[in-house]
C-alpha cells in the first residue's frame, strides 16, 4: 500500500518523471553496467539493451506501476508484476540484485532531474521502488519454490537430440535431459530460457516458447532466426539455427511463463501471426496429450502457407481435438493444408463465428495484437478473457493498465 505522506508526492511527480524516465532508464542501464559488467554476462539480453527496447519496458513498468499504486493504493498490480516475475525468475534473478538497480537507477533519477529530486521526492519514489521490489522477489520465492529450485539452479544441460527446419527461417529443436533428475512437467504455453555462450565469450540468454507437451525426457522449442533488415541479424538465433548441431549441449531454465491455458472448462480460440503460432503449438499439445474434449478453435496469418512453422504438428493436433483452423496468408490464398478456411491478405475476424463464451489467447506482432483485441472488445469480448504473449520485453503492458476495469467509464 502507497502510503498517505507519498501518495500526493507521486502525484505531482509522476508526470515529470514519466516525461524523463525514457532517459532516466538508458542513463541507468549504462551506469550500472559500467559499474557492474558481469550482468551482461547470462542475465541481459544485449540485443535488447542495443535495440532499447528494454530501456522502454523497464520506464513503462515502473510509470504503470506508480500510476496503478495511485489509481488504487490498496491493490497491487498483479498482472504486470507476475510476468515480470516470471521473466525474471527463468533468468535465475537473485533478491539481492534488486539493491543494485536500486542504486544505479536513483542516481540516474538525480542525474537526470537535478534539483527538482528533494529528499521528500526521493523519499516518495523509494517507497514506490520497494513495493514493487519486494512484491517481485516474493513473486519470484514462489516461483523457484513451486519449481523446486534456487536462482542458482535454474539452470540445467540438455542435449538436442533432432533439429528439424520448419521453414527457411525457423527451426525447431528437440532436447532431452543428459542426466536422471526428474523433469517437472510445464504448464501449457509456457516457455524455457536457452542460455548460450557466443563467440566472445559472454553467455546471452533467450526465451522460446515450448511447442510440445514434455514426455519427461524430452522438451521442444522453435527457433526464428532474427533477420536485421540493414541492422545485425540476431546473434543467439544465428548462432543456434547454423552452429548447433545434434549432439550438441544446450543450457536451458526450467519452464516459466504466465499465459497458460485457462482451466475453467471454456471453450478456446487462439488467434497468431508468424512465429506467435510457437506458444499456441505447446497448448494445443498439452490439450492432446490431456486427452481434452475443449471446443477449439485456432485462427493464423502467416506470410504463405510454407512460411507458417510448425503447420503440420499444430493441424494434426487440432484435428485430434474436433476443432477448427482458418488461416490467412499475405501473399497468396494458395495452399495444400486441410483447414476449414483459407483467406489472402490481414485477418479478418469477420469471417469466423467468434464464441461469446471462449477464453482467447494472441500472440504475435504487437500491431497485429492491438488490431485483434481491440476487435474482439468491439465486439463484447470481456478484456479478461483475452490474454496476450509478448515475445522479448514487453512494450504493451503499460498500455492494458490503463484501460477501465469493467463496468467504468475511461477518461479520456
Amino acid at each position: 500500500m502507497l502510503s498517505d505522506q507519498s501518495r500526493p508526492v507521486i502525484e505531482a511527480t509522476l508526470p515529470v518523471v514519466a516525461e524523463h524516465i525514457g532517459e532516466i532508464a538508458r542513463r541507468f542501464y549504462g551506469h550500472m553496467f559500467g559499474e557492474h559488467p558481469e550482468l551482461l554476462d547470462g542475465l541481459f539480453n544485449r540485443g535488447n539493451q542495443a535495440e532499447g527496447t528494454q530501456q522502454v519496458a523497464l520506464a513503462g513498468s515502473v510509470a504503470a506501476f506508480a500510476t496503478a499504486l495511485l489509481r488504487d493504493p490498496e491493490q497491487l498490480p498483479e498482472r504486470l508484476l507476475s510476468r515480470i516475475a516470471h521473466k525474471h525468475a527463468s533468468l535465475g534473478l537473485r533478491p539481492d540484485q534488486y539493491q543494485v538497480v536500486h542504486d544505479h537507477l536513483f542516481w540516474a533519477i538525480g542525474d537526470v532531474l537535478g534539483d527538482a529530486v528533494t529528499p521528500q521526492v526521493a523519499a516518495a519514489w523509494d517507497e514506490v521502488y520497494w513495493l514493487m521490489a519486494y512484491a517481485l522477489v516474493h513473486m519470484e520465492r514462489g516461483l523457484y519454490s513451486a519449481r523446486g529450485v534456487r536462482p542458482q539452479t535454474v539452470w540445467r544441460e540438455w542435449e538436442v537430440a533432432e533439429k528439424v527446419p520448419e521453414t527457411d527461417d525457423v527451426v525447431t529443436f528437440r532436447v532431452r535431459r543428459r542426466d536422471r533428475r526428474a523433469v517437472r512437467t510445464s504448464l501449457p504455453g509456457q516457455y524455457v530460457t536457452v542460455r548460450v555462450l557466443m563467440p566472445d565469450g559472454v553467455h546471452q540468454p533467450r526465451q522460446y516458447s515450448l511447442t510440445r507437451a514434455d514426455d519427461g525426457e524430452h522438451r521442444q522449442f522453435s527457433v526464428k532466426r532474427v533477420r536485421g533488415g540493414g541492422k545485425p541479424d540476431g546473434e543467439v538465433s544465428t548462432l543456434l539455427c547454423d552452429t548447433v548441431q545434434v549432439g550438441d549441449t544446450l543450457t536451458m531454465s526450467v519452464p516459466f511463463g504466465d499465459v497458460v491455458l485457462d482451466d475453467s472448462g471454456r471453450p478456446i480460440v487462439f488467434v497468431s501471426a508468424g512465429i506467435g503460432i510457437t506458444p499456441m503449438a505447446g497448448m494445443l499439445s498439452h490439450l492432446v496429450a490431456a486427452g481434452s474434449d475443449l471446443h477449439v478453435t485456432l485462427l493464423h496469418a502467416d506470410v504463405r502457407e510454407d512460411a507458417f512453422a510448425l503447420r503440420h504438428q499444430v493441424l494434426a493436433d487440432v484435428r485430434a481435438l474436433h476443432g477448427h483452423v482458418h488461416v490467412w496468408y499475405e501473399e497468396s490464398d494458395a495452399g495444400d493444408l486441410p483447414v476449414d478456411g483459407r483467406a489472402q491478405g490481414r485477418m479478418d475476424l469477420g469471417r469466423v463465428h467468434l464464441r461469446g463464451d471462449a477464453v482467447y489467447y494472441l500472440c504475435g506482432p504487437l500491431p497485429f495484437m492491438k488490431a485483434v483485441r481491440a476487435e474482439l472488445l468491439a465486439q463484447g469480448v470481456a478484456p479478461q478473457d483475452v490474454q496476450h504473449e509478448v515475445f522479448g520485453p514487453d512494450l504493451w503492458q503499460a498500455d492494458l493498465l490503463g484501460e477501465p476495469a469493467p463496468g467504468e467509464v475511461a477518461r479520456g
